[in-house]
């Protein structure tokens, strides 16, 4: 969190203020975007909740919260706080309504930011050119048309779910959608099973669907959003990307990952070259570790910061491990709140049987493990992030998705970059032991494992050509600059 890079703007540079809600996977895309944008001589500011605060410096008393700055620096860029509507971290921590907090949210938000972009620019003459803002704040683009500022989204999952729910609330497809497969322009035939959580009948996020709703017939739609940008590149998703070309296009400014990964071969991540942040203590102890084992022979195993698994899925993975034989790193995140049910907890007796054969760890350094020669595959709950640093690194995957954009990017894994393989449950819903062990061996030594090998490594050159200078997202990037001043200065 040391600062870095400017802090005080030259006379004359333009401002882009990003917008974004206080999750570490929205948060890393827009710093590594940041970070592109002040190579070519623009300025950043950040704007987010102050449970972003709290969560970084463990600051969770009554008193501590209003005490707490209405900025910090965080690798050198400046980030304000806005209202999420909670008057303290504790009522805001009491709350475990995902849909309340969303609705608080886009409540008492759009007044903050818009109150915030008074005081620090608009007050202070400073040359406010563009706001950037992630999808899960849509209503920023309001702000930003309220006060006559240029706005771009940075559309953090797959350019293929801004497609689906373009077709879906756009274009109008809903009775394309119900039925048992779906075809759209550029992807491979999807089932119900394949499509995001969030258009499907049995989900509980109500607040997510009407969201994104709006956010594409009201702001999509209607060209509140004058640039649509995306965490992609254009050699991974082309065939999507071509397809919105005419309907509305995307443009992939990705992967914004750790530019070490992008850079190096094999040789470790030096973290100091990334911009990102990490909300949890990460336990180093385990690079040690894997730099005990041979190459290609640790399963890296890990299921995001929000994702606690039941006591049937642990059981079938540490099942799966025992039976394998193959060393494992496994990341389990201690939940926040215990469970009567066991749901993150490991079998009784697990740890010490396979003392001599793995690793349990909280928390990991996860950009410097997937790129640690000693990893064979990665078990990932296909978080779009997550995926990217697999890809980026080159690393075969086994894809165990569970909500939101999971399915369809474990369809994509599949059936359109092929560089890994899907878990499917049984008749009752639940993932077996057996269908473990087979998804690990498919992977890492079956018959088709150089295959996935080859298709990793070719995706891992391509991530590397598309932010090199004049590859596809670097042009990107460079288009998008250049047309922010225009419009500034036009």
């Amino acid at each position: 969190m040391a600062a870095s890079k400017e802090l005080e703007p030259t006379q004359n540079q333009l401002h882009v203020l990003m917008v974004t809600l206080s999750a570490q996977g929205h948060i890393n895309p827009l710093l590594r975007l940041a970070n592109s944008l002040i190579s070519k001589n623009l300025h950043v500011t950040f704007a987010t909740t102050q449970a972003l605060y709290h969560r970084m410096f463990n600051s969770s008393s009554t008193a501590a919260a209003a005490a707490a700055p209405t900025s910090i620096t965080i690798n050198g860029f400046q980030v304000l706080f806005f209202s999420d509507g909670f008057n303290s971290h504790e009522e805001r921590s009491k709350n475990t309504d995902i849909d309340h907090y969303m609705e608080s949210i886009e409540s008492s938000g759009p007044t903050s930011v818009s109150d915030l972009v008074r005081t620090h620019f608009s007050e202070r003459r400073r040359q406010l050119a563009c706001i950037v803002n992630t999808p899960f704040v849509p209503w920023v683009a309001d702000v930003a048309a309220e006060l006559g500022i240029p706005c771009a989204c940075l559309w953090i999952q797959p350019c293929a779910l801004y497609a689906i729910y373009y077709h879906r609330f756009v274009a109008n497809l809903a009775e394309e959608f119900s039925r048992d497969a779906v075809e759209l322009p550029g992807f491979p035939l999807l089932q119900p099973r394949d499509l995001p959580s969030f258009l499907l009948p049995s989900n509980p996020f109500g607040s997510f669907s009407k969201m994104l709703e709006e956010m594409f017939q009201k702001k999509i739609k209607d060209g509140k959003f004058r640039w649509v940008l995306a965490n992609s590149f254009y050699d991974l998703e082309k065939d999507v990307i071509d397809s919105m070309a005419l309907l509305s296009p995307i443009l992939p400014v990705g992967p914004l990952v750790p530019s070490s990964l992008l850079t190096h071969d094999d040789q470790g991540v030096d973290e100091k070259q990334d911009v990102g942040i990490e909300m949890w203590k990460a336990q180093e102890s385990c690079m040690e570790w894997l730099s005990n084992k041979a190459p290609c022979s640790v399963i890296y195993i890990s299921f995001g910061s929000l994702i606690v698994l039941s006591s049937k899925d642990i059981e079938s993975i540490a099942n799966a491990l025992k039976k394998s034989k193959r060393h494992f790193l496994w990341v389990m995140k201690v939940p926040e709140r215990e469970a009567s049910s066991g749901a993150g907890q490991l079998p009784l007796g697990f740890l010490e049987e396979t003392k001599e054969q793995g690793l349990v760890v909280s928390w990991c350094p996860q950009t410097k493990v997937l790129s640690h020669p000693s990893i064979a595959c990665f078990l990932t709950h296909c978080g779009w992030n997550s995926m990217l640093e697999a890809i980026s690194a080159g690393i075969p995957m086994v894809a165990y998705p569970k909500w939101t954009d999971q399915p369809t990017n474990a369809k994509l894994l599949t059936d359109v970059f092929q560089t890994g393989t899907r878990l499917w449950p049984d008749r009752d819903g639940v993932v077996g032991s057996e269908e473990v062990e087979r998804a690990i061996e498919e992977v890492v030594g079956g018959p088709r494992s150089e295959e996935i090998k080859k298709n990793a490594e070719r995706l891992k050159r391509a991530a590397r050509e598309a932010v090199a200078d004049g590859g596809s997202s670097d042009r990107a990037i460079q288009s998008f600059v250049d047309e922010i001043i225009g419009s500034y200065r036009g």
